[in-house]
């Protein structure tokens, strides 16, 4: 069966050996490449936003930024390799705390 859908992509604050990401910020940081600020207050958009899951810090990155910006779709899933972040679909990160 196939889902037109593409999951999103999580990024998670935590190394591929268990060690919390530090700064503490850093997913905050990562979304404001896109977020906007009104009114004095920050809008991060749909396409990548912080986020926590499971206890976690993590970035929600949604595929089509690919298509709309790919350039900084490849600068942050290079940023969580380098990082040795952990990188799942929300599909696997269901299954895992469910």
């Amino acid at each position: 069966m196939s889902d037109d859908k593409p999951s999103r992509i999580i990024i998670e604050g935590v190394t591929e050996e268990g060690q919390t990401f530090r700064p503490s910020d850093w997913a905050e940081r990562m979304s404001g490449n896109l977020s906007t600020f009104k009114n004095h207050r920050i809008f991060y958009s749909p396409m990548l936003r912080p986020s926590y899951k499971g206890g976690n810090r993590c970035v929600i990155l949604d595929p089509k930024l690919k298509d709309s910006n790919p350039e900084l779709f490849e600068q942050i899933l290079q940023f969580a390799q380098i990082n040795k972040l952990r990188i799942c679909n929300e599909q696997e990160l269901s299954d895992k705390f469910s």
